[in-house]
């Protein structure tokens, strides 16, 4: 169904008789008419509550607009109407929202059961608007708005950034009051910013709130709360919350803290879970009587600790570290130079504008992209800002603060893309014949790096998605097999690093902590390169953050210092070794998770695509480093290869988005991810309900992408099912299903993936993918998708669904369709040839002497790909010269030095990608000599 936000007739049908409002939040209640049966929450209303609450506000202004105006009869207002079921759950969702708060809404509802529509409906606007970030218009009913709610709603106007926050305390009305108005009497006109209190009574509401509204910033815990929560929720967000209180018990290995107060053990409680679910929040702790006692038993968990009559200067350091989150050191360095009257007599002519503001010729370079991209235009030798390569100032102190963002303890930016970064971080860790475990449908850049740096790649195989012509990922027993087999053949010290994509371009997404933890079982001096290109927004959501490199590190880090982890490790030990100290057979280390040794390192880094799903300009990327061995292993040689990798005249440009994009997740990232992976869910939804859409398209699920031993929750869409569902097969399976991607199975249109995407979605319609394979279409949402670009492709989707049916009508039953030949096998990587394979044993082989003897003339031909399979079939074994890719994905079929097989050939003859490098099309393959 098309989703218009301002077409009042589409919101009837969205929201007549589906239960979706009032449901999904609160606890389903049982109707007036029918008193044992339960309005049933509609199963593919993902539990996003900004779409709730926005959806409830927007529908009771159309429906309470409609008995105002006398359009519907009065009668249609009972118990069990959308408007009422709208109220009741607005009672809950407000309660975890600043701004207008429950007693509102029941001003509301006593509104109407006295018949003033009219009334009602201003108030109801009001909020709308609010939701908008409109200016709120003045009340005209003032007699319905007691003092607070004026105070409250008098900076509706007022064009400061908002924020929200949350205070944990059980107090009585008159005290929220209070509270309230004296937050709003310190409000000053020279603050840069202005919030506003969210009051909460238990532990439970403080984890709804912070999981349900991603306004707030930080969060002020007083002792006097209660543990569980006495709201009507439902049954999805109460056992999220459970397991964001179980979860974060059982991660936590901060020593408990030494007190024989109740009160103390439930405020560590508390600010463990609110800190594990959103590591951004500033925690503070408002305390009357044994504030010392406090202060001393509360270690790291709050930032600071205040007695209650301290409102100001808890008022004062809400503000200052919102603006701390605000700070863009280059970027408004970059601005102040802009502002600045200088003399350039140095290299740039466009500096300044110089040689475009004066020219006949390319004034519209300015016109297109205005006068500041050139006054912004200059050189670090220049002086008045930071050096990339050399950073002591407001560069330097971007990437402190993106390091902080992200979770790691070091962040460099990349102004060239992830291939660079890949290249550097694979230069400053590996040498000439260390062995590299690289996932073979890894981006192409990083099997470049190995042949740069002289290490010898040994290929992971991910597993295959034949059905639908591309690769999932590399399961976890295969890693650890390889790592035995080294192991075996008294190789394994030579083993350095595994690089795996995270997640893939498919959306398959790893459990890096488990992992980690296993290979370190087997070497605990492994280094882990994660590429995490399609992945940085992932650190912004409580649940997908635990599946980052970085985050999964640091888990990682804590879980081996616990006592806990020591008994356990000793105790796997004493099974996988026998009392001769050799180690078990093989098949034990497969069986068991291995645990690591609590002395082995964490050494892991990640490598992120920020322009791809985070707001940047293009080919801005950073490196993010948790490493234990940093200083003593790693960081002069990071340095160098920094060096040898980033341009001397990196674009001024680029960082300055990837420190403004740092502000925008920092403040507001979970909001933008939570919309994102909602809106991906809703376009999944909408193709599997509709008729016409669900014959012509399949929307593939984690039990299509993911094979079901990689999978312990089971469910297909676990984010569909609600923010539960998400979370356990996030926690416990061993690959999950990015959410934000939609892979749709096209088979049924009778036409390939390139066809349907540049014949049909590009030049028909202006829909822009990034890749198909054979019979499949990816569909990616990101931070900035709308709902009404999501209303278009469905829109889109249906007209080109009732076409292929029309066309599929008309075909003649004797020709074959387009996709009636199955494609063939996906094929393995085969081997080196025996003139670059290490040994006839391991997998791993010479890749860069492979690389550049196929660089000389004198040793390469060119051969057609019928010559070359008629060569394979006589039995020969011909050598690739070079890098084979199709692009995208851009993952190497071939590279230098590896036979080439029937399986390639008939791999690569049967993609339908227009984009193939290594391979020129008149002249053939590059092999080779023998």
């Amino acid at each position: 169904m098309t989703r218009i936000d301002s077409a009042h007739e589409t919101l009837t049908e969205e929201f007549r008789g589906t239960g979706s409002i009032s449901d999904d939040i609160a606890e389903p209640r049982a109707t007036q008419a029918d008193p044992g049966s339960v309005l049933e929450r509609d199963p593919g209303m993902p539990s996003s509550t900004w779409r709730l609450r926005s959806d409830a506000w927007e529908y009771l202004r159309f429906g309470v607009k409609r008995l105002a105006l006398g359009n519907d009869d009065t009668d249609t207002l009972t118990p069990d109407s959308e408007i009422y079921r709208s109220l009741r759950s607005l009672e809950t969702i407000e309660m975890y929202w600043a701004g207008f708060g429950q007693r509102y809404v029941t001003g509301i509802t006593d509104l109407l059961e006295t018949g003033d529509y009219v009334t009602a409906l201003d108030r109801i606007g009001r909020v709308v608007n609010r939701l908008r970030g409109d200016t709120v218009p003045e009340d005209p009913r003032e007699e319905f708005i007691d003092e607070l709610d004026r105070l409250e709603t008098s900076g509706d106007g007022d064009p400061r950034p908002r924020f929200e926050v949350l205070v944990v305390d059980e107090t009585t009305a008159a005290d929220r009051d209070t509270m309230r108005a004296e937050a709003l009497r310190l409000r000053n006109p020279a603050d840069d910013f202005i919030y506003e209190y969210v009051i909460v009574p238990s532990a439970d509401d403080a984890v709804a709130a912070i999981l349900t509204n991603p306004n707030i910033l930080a969060c002020v815990v007083r002792p006097g709360f209660s543990d569980r929560t006495r709201q009507s929720l439902s049954k999805d967000l109460k056992e999220a919350i459970g397991l964001a209180r179980t979860d974060s018990e059982n991660t936590n290995t901060i020593a408990p803290a030494r007190s024989s107060l109740a009160s103390v053990q439930r405020v560590l409680g508390i600010a463990d879970t609110l800190a594990a679910i959103r590591p951004e929040l500033d925690l503070y702790l408002m305390a009357g009587a044994h504030i010392e006692e406090l202060a001393g038993a509360l270690t790291r968990r709050f930032r600071r600790v205040f007695r209650r009559e301290d409102q100001l200067e808890l008022h004062l350091t809400l503000l200052r570290r919102v603006s701390h989150l605000y700070d863009t050191p280059f970027f408004s360095a970059i601005q102040d130079h802009a502002r600045r009257p200088v003399g350039v007599f140095h290299a740039l002519p466009v500096a300044r504008g110089g040689s475009v503001v004066s020219s006949k010729w390319i004034k519209d370079l300015e016109t297109f992209y205005g006068l500041n991209l050139l006054l912004a235009e200059t050189s670090a030798t220049s002086g008045g800002l930071d050096s990339l390569l050399a950073p002591v100032g407001t560069i330097k102190k971007a990437q402190d603060l993106a390091a902080r963002a992200y979770g790691a303890k070091h962040t460099f930016f990349v102004t060239n893309g992830t291939s660079t970064a890949n290249k550097i971080v694979h230069q400053a860790l590996v040498a000439p014949n260390d062995v590299v475990m690289v996932d073979r449908n890894c981006h192409k850049s990083h099997h470049h790096a190995v042949m740069l740096t002289g290490a010898r790649p040994a290929y992971l195989e991910a597993y295959p998605l034949n059905d639908f012509a591309f690769y999932g990922a590399v399961p976890i027993n295969r890693i650890k097999q390889m790592l035995l087999d080294y192991r075996a053949a008294g190789r394994l010290d030579e083993v350095r690093m595994i690089t795996l994509t995270n997640c893939t371009f498919d959306g398959i997404v790893y459990d890096p902590e488990r992992v980690m933890a296993e290979c370190l079982a087997i070497k605990p001096d492994l280094v882990f390169l994660w590429d995490e290109a399609w992945f940085a927004f992932a650190a912004f959501h409580p649940v997908t953050r635990r599946r980052t490199a970085m985050s999964a590190a640091k888990r990682l880090e804590d879980r081996l210092k616990s006592s806990t982890h020591a008994a356990a490790y000793r105790e796997q030990q004493s099974r996988l070794f026998k009392t001769d100290g050799d180690p078990a057979p093989d098949s034990a280390w497969l069986s068991e998770r291995l645990i690591p040794s609590p002395d082995a390192h964490i050494r892991v880094y990640a490598t992120q695509s920020t322009h791809k799903t985070l707001t940047a300009l293009r080919q801005g990327s950073m490196i993010h480093v948790y490493d234990q061995d940093w200083v003593r292993e790693a960081e002069e040689s990071f340095h160098e290869a920094y060096m040898t990798h980033t341009s001397t005249s990196p674009n001024y440009q680029i960082l300055s988005s990837l420190d403004i994009g740092r502000r925008q997740v920092e403040l507001e990232g979970f909001e933008l991810v939570q919309r994102q992976l909602d809106l991906a869910t809703s376009l999944a939804q909408a193709i599997a309900r509709h008729p016409l859409l669900r014959r012509t398209f399949r929307v593939l699920t984690a039990h299509d992408l993911i094979p079901a031993e990689h999978r312990e929750v089971g469910r297909p869409m676990p984010l569909r099912d609600g923010l539960t569902s998400m979370w356990q097969a996030w926690a416990n399976d061993e690959f999950v299903v990015d959410p934000s991607r939609i892979t749709i199975e096209i088979s049924r249109t009778g036409v390939d993936g390139d066809t349907f995407k540049h014949e049909h979605l590009m030049d028909r319609y202006g829909i822009q993918v990034n890749k198909t394979s054979r019979n499949t279409v990816l569909f990616m949402t990101n931070i900035g998708t709308s709902r009404s670009a999501v209303a278009y492709l469905i829109e889109v989707l249906v007209k080109l669904a009732d076409r292929f049916e029309e066309e599929q009508a008309q075909r003649d039953p004797e020709l074959p369709g387009d996709l009636s030949v199955p494609s063939p096998p996906l094929p393995d990587f085969s081997a080196f040839a025996p003139g670059y394979a290490t040994d006839a044993v391991l997998p791993d082989g010479d890749l860069r002497a492979a690389f550049f003897n196929g660089q000389r003339r004198g040793t390469v031909e060119h051969v057609s790909p019928e010559a070359l399979r008629e060569r394979v079939r006589t039995g020969e074994k011909p050598v690739s010269a070079g890098f084979v890719t199709p692009y995208p994905p851009g993952f190497p079929v071939l590279v230098p030095g590896q036979v080439i097989t029937s399986e390639v050939l008939d791999f690569l003859a049967a993609l339908d990608t227009r984009e193939i490098h290594g391979f020129d099309a008149r002249r053939g393959y590059r092999v080779l000599r023998g």
